[in-house]
Order: structure tokens, then sequence, then C-alpha cells
């Protein structure tokens, strides 16, 4: 079984597989792509996670941190880059490590993924119910507690929470073209209000709060990283959509990295200004640090707006991920990891609908039962392991296949990857110690199902025990399998 578990699958089966029941509508461009990571990455991070580091980790030099989180994930997106380019199949870094690692590394970083986009979904749900709430109450627009609170905090559901989950399904099944285009409706506004509140704090900025620059030290300051690096979660979103995709041996690399280039400088820009409106204590007592400092400086009218810019920006963080986390439960499910009643396209739309719809109920149940504080426990642990387990298999891949075409060459391997190892272990080493235990016990679950069903039920399985017969040879690989292990594609 230890030889087994590390069984591969070729690039070519991957991609034969993509023309199953006609396959997924190819509509995306480099544009799309880049508003995709843009609508994932601009969020939680800018409106909400900015006040939290610089008021409990780094101060002022919160600028730093995002500069060391974007380093990490630089480096591991150049890393995405190279294997999105060489296997445009949904799934990413799931499909990258069943191509390079095996099958056991895939479940791992597969059943990760859906950890941290089911969490992450839900819990911007939880905060886009928060921001809604507060919008109507200001129109004068007061709902009942008991229709906006979970039960543990003394109401009965967060309808709100559960609502917009079932607009984000419905827009996600109706196609990836309809998707992309409610999206990018969403990132203009949202980027126009990031401009709004640049133009209006620049002339507030008082270098005087810049002291002391580096208040909790370069402790406080690495710290800060691991926490604000959920900021940048979301540019591996972009990968999902490969099967949709016009070009994507081109069109894949240019929008993971851009959407990176573009977000990392909005997030240092708006943490330089930030940080020099208001003192960087004063953001203990807000969650929206970026509307509290346009009314510390008097504009409560572009507070108003950045409410707004809010609600859009953790709209777009939902249509993205959602959109992340049903591609990756359809491909694992198309692998036969999962049950393959999710790995069915649907024959109108062309699009996992199925997928798309657990995804729906999972997080509508979680967003509207649990409270906030439960469910944004989860933080970028599974994230950056993933990240991890990507650089690594960019390193054996070009031990193993070193002549296989690469559209997108990550440069100076290994020394890239390396570095995005070396970052990322760093970052998840300055985590909590529980967030590392319940990352522990979330993936002793996941073998357990693995084992208990993923394992016998995977393609490459059942084309081994077809080619053996019913009473397999302890130890024996099957042909198909031999094949998969060798990087060429076997004959199912």
């Amino acid at each position: 079984m230890t030889k087994h578990i590390f069984r591969t699958k070729s690039i070519s089966e991957f991609i034969s597989e993509t023309k199953q029941d006609g396959g997924m509508n190819r509509v995306l461009g480099t544009f799309g792509l880049t508003m995709l990571g843009i609508g994932a990455i601009v969020g939680t991070g800018i409106f909400v996670l900015t006040g939290v580091a610089a008021a409990n980790y780094s101060g002022p030099a919160l600028i730093i941190s995002f500069i060391i989180a974007a380093l990490a994930c630089g480096c591991a997106a150049l890393c995405y880059a190279e294997f999105a380019a060489m296997v445009p199949v949904a799934g990413s870094a799931y499909t990258y490590g069943y191509v390079a690692l095996g099958e056991f590394w895939a479940w791992v970083i597969g059943w990760d993924l859906i950890l941290e986009y089911a969490f992450a979904v839900s819990a911007v749900a939880i905060g886009w119910s928060g921001y809604f709430n507060n919008i109507l109450t200001n129109l004068g627009i007061v709902l009942p507690k008991a229709l906006t609170l979970a039960p543990y905090d003394g109401g009965i559901v967060n309808l709100p929470a559960v609502l917009i989950l079932c607009v984000i399904a419905f827009i996600n099944i109706h196609g990836v073209r309809q998707s992309a285009t409610v999206n990018n409706i969403i990132v203009a506004i949202k980027l126009a209000v990031v401009a709004l509140f640049l133009a209006l704090g620049f002339s507030h900025v008082d270098a005087a709060n810049w002291v002391p620059f580096m208040p909790y030290g370069w402790s406080g300051v690495f710290a800060g990283a691991s926490i604000i690096f959920f900021a940048y979660i979301g540019f591996d979103a972009v990968s999902t959509a490969a099967e949709e995709v016009k070009n994507p041996q081109k069109d894949l690399p240019r929008g993971i990295i851009l959407s990176l280039i573009i977000c990392t400088v909005l997030y240092i820009a708006v943490s330089a200004v930030l940080t020099g409106m208001v003192p960087y204590l004063e953001f203990k007592t807000t969650a929206a640090p970026v509307a509290f400092a346009l009314q510390a400086v008097g504009y409560h009218w572009g507070a108003a707006a950045i409410s707004v810019g809010a609600i859009c920006g953790l709209t777009s963080v939902l249509l993205v991920m959602s959109f992340g986390q049903s591609r990756v439960l359809f491909v694992m499910s198309r692998d036969g990891l999962l049950p393959k009643f999710f790995g069915h396209v649907h024959p109108k739309y062309k699009t996992p609908a199925r997928s798309s719809l657990l995804v729906c109920v999972v997080t509508a149940i979680t967003a509207g039962f649990l409270p906030i504080n439960i469910v944004a426990e989860m933080t970028n642990i599974g994230t950056l392991c993933a990240f991890i387990i990507v650089s690594a298999a960019v390193i054996v891949l070009r031990k193993k296949n070193p002549n296989q075409e690469r559209a997108f060459k990550c440069p100076l391997v290994p020394l890239v990857p390396l570095l995005a190892i070396a970052f990322c272990g760093v970052l998840i080493y300055m985590l909590p110690l529980v967030t590392q235990i319940r990352f522990v016990v979330w993936l002793l679950l996941g073998l357990a199902i693995y084992f208990g069903y993923g394992y016998n039920h995977s393609i490459i399985s059942q084309a081994r025990r077809g080619q053996l017969g019913a009473a397999p040879v302890p130890g024996a690989v099957a042909p198909a399998e031999q094949a998969a292990q060798e990087g060429h594609p076997a004959n199912h």
C-alpha cells in the first residue's frame, strides 16, 4: 500500500479527462483571470486585517509585514504559474500534487483546500452580513436579531449570510461568463473605493504616527505577516479556473502574477496611509479600520462609501472563493477520491453544478448557525502547507520529467521554490500552537476518509483492479498505474 498511495497521474490523463461531458466553456482571458484574482484577494485583508495587524503585531511596520507576506506568495505564485501553464486543469494545488508527488499528497492538499475555502467563505459571509445590517440600520431598517445572529449569539439563523451564499451559488451555477462579469463589476467598484481612500487619506498623513515604526520588534513584524497572509489568499483561486480559460498556457501565469502584483501595491499603499492617518493603537477598538480612519479625520461620507466598498469587496471574495471550492471538489470527485456524483458537468450551463450546490449547502449551514469567532478560527496554515507542497512539487517534477514542455518556467529553480518553502515555513512557525493542533486533527480526519473511501475508489485503483482481475497480486503494479508513475498516459 505504501507504494500505491504515491501513484501519480500523467498530465495527458488529466487533460483527456477535461473533455468528459463535453468539458466546460473556455471564455476567460488574461483580463478576466486578473480580475478574478483581485476579486478573491482584495476584501477581508484590506478592510479588516490591516487594523488588527497594525494594532496587535506590526504597528506602522505593517508595510514590512505585507512585503514579507508578498515575498512568500510571490515565490509560491511563480511555482503555481509553472504548473498552471503545464497542467491546465481545474483543481489547482491538488492537481499539481497528483502529477508530481502522487495521490496521497494530492489528497492532503485537496482536503486542506476544502477546509480553507469552506470556512473562509463562511467567515466572509458572516462579515458580509454584519456590513449589510450596518448599512440597513443607517437607512432606518432594523432586522430582528433572531434573523441576523447565530443561535450561539442569541438568534435563530444569520439569514443575510445564508441568502448571499445562495445568490453566489446561483451565479456560479449559471456559468463562468456570468460569474466573471459580476466579479468584474464588483472589482471595479471596490478598486474605485480603495482609490478614494488613498486620495482622501494621503493629505492627512502625519509622519509622527509612524513613530515608533516597529513597536513590537521583528518578531511582531513576522507575526503580523503570518496574520495578514490571509489577505493574499486568493491568487491560487485563479488556477482553479484552468478548464475555463481560452489560452491557459499564457493567460494563467499572467493572471496569477498580475493579480498578486496589483494587490501587493494596493496593500502597501493602504497600510502606509492608514497608519499615517491614525495612531496604530487606536485600531484596537474597530473591526473596520479603513472607514474608522476616514471618520477620525472628518470624512463621514467617505466612511459610508468605504462601507459600500467593503460590501462589494466581500461579495467578490465570496464569488471567487466559492467558485474555487466547487472546482476543487469537482476534480477530486472526477478522480474518484470523493463520490463521483459531484464530478458532473451540467449539460446546459457547462459548470460543476452539483459541486456548487454542495458548497452552498455546507457554507450556508456553517455561516447561518455558527458564530463568527468559531468559524473565523480557520487560519492560514492550510494554505501555507499547500504552497510548500506545490513549491516542492516543482523541484521534484523538474528532476523526474525535465523534458516536459513548460510554457512558463519558474525562474531560478530550485532557489525560488526553496525560498517559498522557507518563507511559508517561518510563517507557519509564527502561528499559534492551537492552530497547528487544529490542522493536525483535520488532517487525521482526512486520512481516515482517504483510506476508508478514496484509496479504493480512485480512478487509478479501479484501473489497476481491472487490469489484475478480482484477486490482485500483493505488491503488483498494473500497466495503467505503471504508465502513470512514469509520466505517460494510461490506457483506461
